[in-house]
């Protein structure tokens, strides 16, 4: 078989993320960002998806929540891994169902600390300087039912220094997120291709 391995990458916002995971795979013909979707038709990764040549889709939450149109939509687009890079909405049972273990999602602190509904973006930055942590950094982890449950593949860390805000911190976390997030995307589709032979 030589099929190509889709990606599709949910995000919500500039698509920093998102843009370091297209860039990566570029040169690896093997495997491809074929779908962009996002939440917001304001949002930064559109323009991203357009000056890469990327097709999007923008989902409606009611039939992202209550139907089974965007699990159908992704399977007609044979996507084979979905990655959430700074997707803000809670990935339904129905989508996890039908991609198990095959949605992988970044969080900006080190799991199981600092998880949860509403920890997101700078909420997550300013917990960790009110706990008063030494240290923060990135948990690429698989999607389950569970906010910031599933399976972790990757953590790393960086420093807290007690003159961080939630801005200084966000900004060494997404040099991490940048870092990191393409190669275990990478690694993670590699594994997967060898089990299907792809």
């Amino acid at each position: 078989m030589n099929k190509t391995f889709n990606i599709a990458i949910f995000a919500s916002g500039a698509g920093s993320n998102a843009l370091k995971i297209i860039q990566h795979f570029q040169n690896l013909p093997a495997i491809n960002v074929s779908l962009i979707v996002g939440n917001k038709a304001e949002a930064g990764v559109f323009k991203i998806a357009r000056q890469n040549n990327i097709p999007t889709i923008l989902i409606e939450r009611r039939a992202f929540f209550d139907s089974d149109e965007y699990v159908l939509f992704l399977k007609e687009k044979e996507i084979d891994l979905i990655v959430l890079a700074g997707f803000l909405w809670k990935v339904p049972v129905n989508l996890i169902a039908a991609f198990p273990n095959r949605i992988i999602n970044i969080h900006p602190a080190l799991l199981p600390k600092f998880g949860g509904k509403g920890m997101y973006g700078n909420f997550v930055h300013q917990a960790v300087i009110e706990a008063k942590e030494k240290t923060s950094g990135i948990t690429i982890h698989l999607v389950d039912e569970q906010y910031d449950h599933g399976k972790q593949l990757f953590q790393t860390q960086c420093a807290v220094s007690e003159e961080d805000t939630a801005e200084s911190l966000a900004q060494k976390i997404h040099l991490l997120e940048h870092q990191f997030l393409p190669g275990i995307v990478e690694a993670y589709s590699q594994s997967l291709m060898s089990k299907q032979n792809i």
